[in-house]
């Protein structure tokens, strides 16, 4: 896809707000919702995060990933958490899982982990969000050590947050699969967690950047614990972010058998490198999957 088509794309969204909403949902009925991680898109979030929802509506998109949650004011995008569901439910959308910031509570007592998580779990339960995802892990934890006090963080949130009903997951990134002393984080991560406690959520895009595994692979080691995927496409050359169906992953093709991981949510994102701006790449996005990768699910 070069600028000018997809300008081309971009040039459609000034007419979302007056075509209707069915001409842009999914046209293949599915038992998956067509999720995004709002991550993706947080600069129009910082701006009007209702405005943004409903173009995000518009498109196709139906159910999110959230990011940004303040657990001391009990917010979500500057609103309170009950307002900011109310808000949802009357647009008819759903925010399914939250990536919540623990990796900065590593070197605190369990008592503050617990606390925070507690903090998760109230914002959690109140937008009917089944997942609370733990998102990253800061550089100066990428050694075995590390990896294996994020297992043993990981084991006491997964069984606090299962406690309250709900379902815990790690994202993975590239880091993970850097071998260190012929182990990666990524097997100590998953062998040292239980997986009735641990769930895990797949970025595609992070496993075929590391080389080292496909996502069909990581699936058939860890069968029915994939519950969430993250969806998106790399650069030709940059090997960057980029819109799907403008990069080098062929998810046609390395597209994993959904049931046999247990999937249960995925989110289509882009965190940057946007052709246009991050509006026109969700609404491209949205259009390549629906097009053409809808069926597999």
């Amino acid at each position: 896809m070069d600028r000018r088509d997809f300008v081309k794309w971009s040039g459609a969204l000034g007419l979302l707000s007056v075509v209707p909403f069915s001409c842009h949902a999914m046209e293949a009925p599915s038992s998956f919702k067509m999720g995004y991680q709002l991550y993706s898109i947080r600069d129009e979030m910082g701006k009007d995060p209702i405005a943004t929802l409903k173009a995000l509506q518009a498109m196709g998109y139906q159910d999110f990933e959230h990011y940004g949650f303040d657990p001391d004011k009990g917010t979500y995008y500057g609103i309170k958490t009950a307002e900011f569901k109310s808000i949802l439910d009357d647009l008819g959308l759903t925010i399914t899982s939250g990536h919540y910031p623990f990796a900065d509570l590593l070197d605190r007592s369990d008592d503050d982990l617990f606390q925070f998580t507690d903090q998760c779990i109230e914002g959690a339960l109140i937008m009917e969000s089944p997942y609370i995802t733990w998102p990253w892990l800061n550089p100066e934890r990428y050694t075995i050590e590390g990896f294996k006090l994020v297992a043993s963080k990981l084991n006491k949130i997964g069984e606090r947050v299962t406690q309250a009903g709900l379902d815990f997951a790690y994202h993975n990134h590239g880091f993970e699969f850097v071998e260190m002393d012929g182990i990666s984080g990524y097997e100590i991560i998953t062998q040292e967690t239980d997986p009735a406690l641990v769930k895990l959520q797949l970025d595609m895009y992070w496993v075929m950047h590391a080389g080292k595994q496909t996502p069909r692979e990581i699936i058939e080691q860890h069968p029915g614990r994939v519950v969430m995927w993250h969806i998106k496409d790399m650069h030709k050359v940059s090997r960057d972010y980029t819109e799907l169906g403008n990069g080098s992953i062929d998810y046609a093709n390395i597209m994993p058998d959904p049931r046999h991981s247990g999937l249960t949510y995925f989110y289509i994102e882009q965190g940057g490198n946007y052709t246009e701006n991050s509006m026109a790449s969700a609404d491209y996005s949205a259009r390549f999957f629906k097009q053409n990768l809808q069926h597999l699910f």
